[in-house]
């Protein structure tokens, strides 16, 4: 029986499949069984994966039921101590999976261990553009409170997770359109600590103009996933919500800016940003709210093309290069 299970849900996946399933063959630690839950596509994903030549990788084939379903019924197959979920259009770096073990191993009383993400932006052919890393939140131990005002864990390809703490947490809530990642490290981070290995090891692929038609799906989903997440926490803890409203207003101004180039895109945004600024004033001295305001304001003064162009000159890659090299 294999030491971990890597569970890929997988959804009209041809473009990235067979890279996001090496970067998990390719990883220092190798006693692993990786399951491919086919979530009803209509391309060539299953004869893709069918086609690898590697004991490890099985692939189980369902109708259409999302993202939460696909992980659930990944769970079901899944046969070892430990878990790790990876996105179908996400990779690892080399060590992520030997990193991640060895700090559970070390610390017995945690049940999730998490990394640092590193934001890939891809061109419309997937080839790498940049590598943009997260914040390096390096929380650990009852990260509750924490993970209660913002989701410093990403990305749903981050976490490696203890059986034992899956089973008393209950199954991804299929009910979730976007932001189920959230919801269900709240619920573990309720139950068992969590230990961080500070290294960017998970690349979140960013395409094109892939978001663009998500983005008020997950505003939605935000909104239900915190009203169901202060349903939850107890008393002493419900004065957070105003600071989790808060991430919650940059949030979408970040979404609106970042994915939306029309007037009714910009005028969301800052409206967002001005509910931020209303509810805690003293965010306009951080950095990540200054930022929003200069992308705002050169949308509101330049035409899209020149704002894009604008924006790239302000960001600036961390990893010159790829980071899994």
């Amino acid at each position: 029986m294999p030491q971990i299970s890597v569970i890929i849900p997988a959804y009209n996946a041809e473009r990235t499949i067979i890279e996001t399933i090496q970067s998990v063959q390719q990883q220092t630690f190798q006693d692993f069984e990786i399951i491919v839950i086919n979530d009803g596509s209509k391309d060539k994903t299953v004869e893709l994966v069918q086609s690898i030549q590697d004991e490890s990788v099985q692939i189980f084939s369902y109708e259409n039921g999302g993202l939460p379903v696909a992980r659930n019924r990944g769970i079901s197959h899944a046969t070892s101590e430990f878990i790790a979920f990876l996105d179908a259009d996400d990779l690892w770096t080399a060590d992520k999976l030997q990193l991640q073990l060895t700090a559970l191993e070390q610390n017995p009383k945690a049940g999730v261990a998490y990394s640092w993400t590193c934001f890939m932006d891809v061109d419309e052919q997937g080839k790498p553009l940049s590598f943009l890393p997260s914040p390096r939140y390096s929380f650990a131990g009852n990260v509750y409170e924490k993970l209660l005002v913002s989701d410093f864990i990403h990305s749903g390809s981050n976490t490696l997770i203890r059986r034992e703490a899956i089973e008393s947490t209950g199954e991804f809530d299929p009910t979730l359109k976007s932001c189920e990642d959230w919801d269900y490290w709240l619920r573990l981070a309720a139950r068992w600590h969590f230990v961080v290995v500070p290294k960017h090891q998970i690349l979140y692929r960013r395409a094109p103009g892939a978001m663009s038609s998500k983005v008020e799906v997950m505003k939605e989903a935000s909104l239900i996933a915190m009203e169901k997440a202060y349903q939850a926490a107890p008393p002493e803890l419900q004065y957070l919500k105003s600071y989790t409203l808060t991430s919650f207003h940059v949030y979408c101004a970040s979404l609106y800016l970042q994915h939306r180039t029309d007037i009714g895109g910009v005028s969301q945004a800052r409206q967002h940003l001005w509910s931020a600024i209303c509810l805690r004033p003293p965010i306009l001295l951080d950095q990540t709210t200054q930022k929003l305001l200069i992308k705002f304001l050169l949308k509101q003064v330049f035409p899209p093309s020149v704002a894009r162009y604008l924006f790239a000159r302000m960001r600036k890659p961390v990893f010159i290069s790829d980071p899994r090299l």
